[in-house]
């Protein structure tokens, strides 16, 4: 701000001044996430590089190739590989250098790997509406009780992302005859903040209904601005943080070793997942599953409605075995 008046009062150097600003924008263009990824993906090539005795930045287009290569011996994930050629990439555009990532011999090192390893991606189960229903019966009456069992329901009835459902806050929300309009101010899919309007309509049954749910969650905190979501400490206060997103992914694990299930099956996605997944199961068409989870991408999406649908119509069980 200090600059910017040096120059409208005739002081400082505009450039300088354009050249921060800009710098600024281009911090703003990714989200704090991402950029974390990248740093920590960087920093392990740097680390590796500084052991061969080889330069990272600029780095040539061999020791990008043998790096890939020593990951994929090590047994690391294709999805992992390609994260980290993204984050050398932007590395070397940052600092003004020709990124060795867009080489043919790296490209073709990173297609070896993917034909070799396959791309098939192992994530978490999705929560089924089953699991869901068990999972906030054995919750306790109580105020954390309250806090999770909403946390539950809307993270799955919204299909939200752990990092979506923290950042709500009471004055996103309106209660209408028809159900609960949540206001998404930002999200992974809406970095330029233009806003998500999501709908979460009443449920069949009252102690497994979202809206429900977070009426009762609202009346007992007395929480009635802010973060909608917070911590609640051993003596039962609510403290007025907001509660992190890793905490969604530790409740989700809680209460599903509770019901009998492996917790570490499930995170703080499977909410997301198994939304998307049960309204497949149920013959929910494509466009209305996107509209609630913000997919933009149909290929996405539809990995999900090919779980859902892996039994429905299905014709080993048409041939009469």
């Amino acid at each position: 701000m200090t600059n910017t008046v040096n120059v409208i009062s005739g002081q400082g150097n505009i450039s300088e001044v354009i050249s921060e600003r800009s710098k600024e924008y281009i911090q703003q263009a990714k989200s704090d996430n991402t950029k974390k990824a990248y740093k920590k993906d960087f920093t392990d090539f740097i680390q590796w590089c500084e052991a061969c005795g080889v330069s990272s930045l600029p780095a040539s287009v061999e020791t990008v190739a043998n790096y890939l290569t020593m990951l994929a011996d090590g047994g690391y994930k294709t999805s992992t590989l390609t994260r980290r050629v993204s984050s050398i990439s932007q590395a070397h555009q940052a600092a003004g250098y020709e990124t060795p990532t867009s080489s043919l011999v790296v490209r073709s090192v990173l297609a070896g790997i993917r034909r070799e390893l396959g791309t098939v991606e192992n994530g978490k189960a999705p929560i089924m509406t089953e699991d869901i229903r068990a999972m906030v019966s054995v919750l306790p009456n109580n105020l954390l009780g309250n806090r999770d069992r909403v946390l539950l329901l809307l993270g799955f009835a919204g299909a939200f992302r752990r990092s979506e459902l923290v950042s709500l806050n009471v004055e996103d929300l309106e209660f209408t005859r028809d159900g609960l309009k949540v206001t998404l101010r930002r999200s992974k899919t809406d970095q330029e903040g233009e806003g998500t309007l999501k709908g979460i309509a009443y449920g069949s049954h009252p102690e497994t209904c979202p809206v429900r749910a977070l009426q009762d969650w609202l009346e007992t905190s007395a929480i009635t601005s802010g973060p909608l979501f917070r911590s609640v400490n051993r003596h039962g206060q609510i403290q007025p943080g907001r509660l992190s997103d890793k905490a969604v992914a530790l409740v989700v694990k809680r209460q599903a070793e509770a019901v009998g299930l492996n917790p570490q099956d499930y995170a703080g996605h499977s909410l997301r997942a198994g939304l998307a997944t049960s309204a497949a199961m149920n013959g929910v068409s494509e466009r209305s599953i996107m509209n609630q989870t913000g997919h933009k991408s149909v290929t996405m999406v539809r990995k999900y409605i090919r779980q859902g649908s892996l039994f429905n119509e299905n014709a080993s069980a048409m041939v009469g075995l």
